[in-house]
């Protein structure tokens, strides 16, 4: 018991620091910049004409900022799409860079978003076979086929970790092998913001890490639940 406590609380920290500290990084650079010629959407807009991806639009979201590569849209939250600051222009820059990725056929990127499907659907169909435990619990005569059940959706619900493991590599590389080098090779932003550039361009790929604790304190939260 003390163990599972000490190991939820461990998770608590690894997921709330990394959100912690990415809110905190953007924050920081969120401020107004009068020098800079557009905003966030404005500049991904640039960015997509300049690399001829005529395909991907831009539009404005309350759903975080993210690359839908089904729809071909670049979706930015609204002090991103209408911001004129650092955070702004280099999230956009990211952004961009996953429509990078899609344009060339990046196979990282095709294999996180079929699995960002099937983990989608496989967590619904765990949660209903979680839900339905303690009724399968009255029918069931055989207590292995109950484990088997409450082990096959813990199972399906750790596909999400290792969805959101397989997003990190995804994430490096829209942000330092295709946003950080168009920032520089345009001269978009000036040699003394580059370093605070990549402090947010880092920022983004660890809200991934606090998605996967997560995950898996839905996990331990079941188990613990249904005694398992």
């Amino acid at each position: 018991m003390a163990f599972l406590i000490i190991a939820v609380l461990v998770l608590l920290v690894l997921s709330a620091l990394p959100s912690w500290w990415v809110r905190s990084v953007i924050s920081k650079h969120s401020a107004d910049r009068p020098d800079f010629p557009g905003t966030g959407g404005e500049f991904a807009r640039h960015l997509l004409a300049e690399m001829k991806i005529n395909d991907v639009g831009v539009e404005v979201t309350d759903m975080g900022d993210h690359y839908d590569p089904k729809e071909k849209m670049i979706r930015l939250l609204p002090q991103h799409y209408d911001g004129r600051s650092l955070s702004a222009v280099v999230i956009a820059a990211h952004e961009v860079g996953h429509a990078m990725q899609d344009a060339t056929g990046y196979r990282p990127l095709k294999v996180r978003t079929r699995l960002a499907e099937q983990a989608a659907g496989l967590q619904r169909v765990a949660m209903i076979l979680l839900l339905a435990t303690p009724i399968l619990m009255i029918l069931a005569r055989s207590p292995a086929i109950l484990f088997l059940e409450i082990g096959a959706s813990l199972l399906m619900i750790g596909m999400t970790v290792v969805m959101h493991l397989t997003t990190l590599p995804v994430e490096y590389d829209a942000s330092f092998r295709r946003a950080l080098p168009v920032l520089k090779a345009g001269g978009y932003i000036a040699d003394r913001d580059l370093a605070d550039a990549r402090k947010i361009l880092k920022a983004a790929a660890y809200t991934y890490v606090a998605a996967a604790a997560l995950s898996l304190l839905d996990i331990m939260r079941w188990a613990r639940l249904l005694r398992f």
